[in-house]
């Protein structure tokens, strides 16, 4: 690789992981901040304010994806239905085409002998 490539690799890689670790900190200092001033004030308190932004997150990204990959899986069930369509037309004609020749000397002998 060249080396302008490789410093760009790099870079958009510390920027992830700077990102991911920026995250990391964020959400550890929720659930400390919410741990700590609920059990000075209430010790039976749960974790809702931390919680509650993940699922919403979780339950977003799902209504778009259970719609897109049933869609995407009944495109694969057609389009397999089709290959299988097609290939059994397919390897019938080519059996009927080699068998037509024997078909046709058995029903003319099987006519003859009557």
């Amino acid at each position: 690789m060249k080396n302008s490539v490789k410093r760009k690799l790099m870079l958009m890689t510390a920027k992830a992981m700077g990102a991911a670790g920026a995250a990391q900190m964020a959400m550890l200092t929720a659930f400390a901040e919410t741990t700590t001033t609920k059990k000075k004030n209430n010790p039976d308190a749960d974790l809702d304010k931390v919680t509650e932004p993940i699922i919403g997150l979780v339950n977003q990204v799902l209504n778009v994806l259970i719609p897109l990959v049933a869609a995407v899986g009944g495109v694969f069930c057609v389009s397999l239905s089709a290959i299988i369509g097609f290939s059994l037309i397919f390897i019938l004609v080519v059996v009927l085409r080699i068998a037509s020749p024997l078909l046709n000397d058995w029903m003319n002998s099987a006519s003859k002998k009557k």
